[in-house]
């Protein structure tokens, strides 16, 4: 049997290259789901629900039976969390509040049916600490533009990698999609993944 039609519900072109570096063929497509933390909303809660509206909203413009994948990544440092700078000035502020520290990542990420409506959705929690960064560089990881559109203001497989210090958990959570927890989600929906990528090394 073929199996079904897989569909990215994320414009981070982070996420489409580690499903394909899987041998997936995948369709990104367009969901957009207003990404808007609710007051007292816990990290945890918000990164899961916004996967799942994500995956819910991609799942209404897929005429034909197919297979959603979302996630929403955000950054916790202490009490505060940091999901994209607004400008170089707030991508420097949090750069300056995760230097010589450990934060935690947590992803929330989504499966959809499109065929059945069925959602199955789960979370992914890594910690990374950096090394302590002079304000030199950060002026000049900063003015590297690679922050500015990334949760926490930066990108671990890019040149932020160069001060990381460790990493305790999942690497590819940290860069947006946790691979282990969404193989367990394809488990747990009844969708064989292994299915996907021997399709792929047939062709």
């Amino acid at each position: 049997m073929t199996p079904r039609k897989l569909f990215l519900a994320s414009a981070s072109p982070r996420r489409a290259e580690i499903l394909r570096n899987l041998g997936l063929r995948i369709q990104v497509i367009a969901s957009p789901a207003p990404e808007v933390r609710r007051p007292l909303e816990k990290p945890r809660d918000y990164v899961m629900r916004m996967a799942e509206e994500k995956a819910r909203r991609a799942a209404e413009s897929v005429k034909r039976g197919g297979v959603v994948i979302s996630a929403d990544t955000t950054v916790v440092a202490g009490e505060e969390v940091l999901e994209k700078p607004a400008n170089k000035g707030d991508a420097a502020r949090m750069l300056k509040l995760l230097s010589g520290r450990t934060h935690t990542v947590i992803s929330g990420v989504a499966l959809c049916d499109t065929r059945t409506g069925a959602l199955t959705k789960g979370f992914e929690t890594t910690e990374v600490t950096f090394a302590q960064m002079s304000d030199e560089e950060i002026a000049w990881y900063v003015e590297s533009g690679e922050p500015m559109d990334k949760a926490g203001a930066y990108a671990i497989q890019g040149l932020a990698s160069m001060f990381i210090r460790g990493i305790r958990g999942s690497h590819f959570n940290v860069m947006g999609l946790p691979l282990r927890r969404l193989y367990e989600l394809f488990k747990d929906a009844g969708v064989d993944l292994q299915a996907y990528v021997k399709q792929r090394n047939r062709t």
